[in-house]
């Protein structure tokens, strides 16, 4: 069966960074591990590659050098079930050099883009009413964070029932 597997490029702390992501992420876990040998371009015995699951999902990550970043043109789509989940992501993603970006972005401390995504957005963005909708969405263009409370609310407002 054929599989797609992004692989995420590090400058050396792949390990370090799949380890934390996967004790973010429940049902997370480390699949395998390849490690560079004698005469290879990395010292003998670091991680050159590290297979993982993030919530089931394939990924792999590479220690290649400082050749490329991530940018935010890539990231990675976190849902989270209610705002204790909202904000246990973003303060985890962005400790230790983590940077908020607009609209429920974070960039960890990696430098991998993350959007962390409460459950409720995509049916107040989608809902019928598209006062509701546009209100939500105008609402979520001036945060950082989300803030479910706040979406409600703007939409609630729009249609006259806040």
């Amino acid at each position: 069966m054929t599989t797609v597997t992004p692989c995420l490029w590090f400058d050396g702390n792949a390990e370090e960074a799949v380890e934390f992501y996967v004790s973010l992420v429940p049902g997370s876990k480390i699949t395998a591990v390849s490690r560079y040998g004698p005469g290879m371009p990395y010292p003998e015995g670091m991680v050159m590659t590290i297979s993982f699951e993030l919530a089931g999902s394939a990924y792999s990550a590479l220690n290649a050098g400082p050749e490329f970043h991530f940018t935010e043109a890539i990231s990675l789509q976190l849902s989270a079930a209610d705002q204790e989940e909202v904000d246990r992501y973003w303060a985890r993603l962005s400790e230790g050099g983590g940077e908020p970006g607009p609209c429920g972005w974070v960039k960890d401390r990696y430098g991998l883009s993350w959007q962390v995504v409460p459950d409720a957005l995509p049916a107040l963005l989608s809902d019928p009413d598209p006062l509701r909708a546009h209100a939500a969405g105008q609402a979520l263009m001036k945060m950082s964070k989300i803030d479910i409370s706040a979406l409600h609310e703007a939409a609630d407002a729009a249609s006259g029932a806040g």
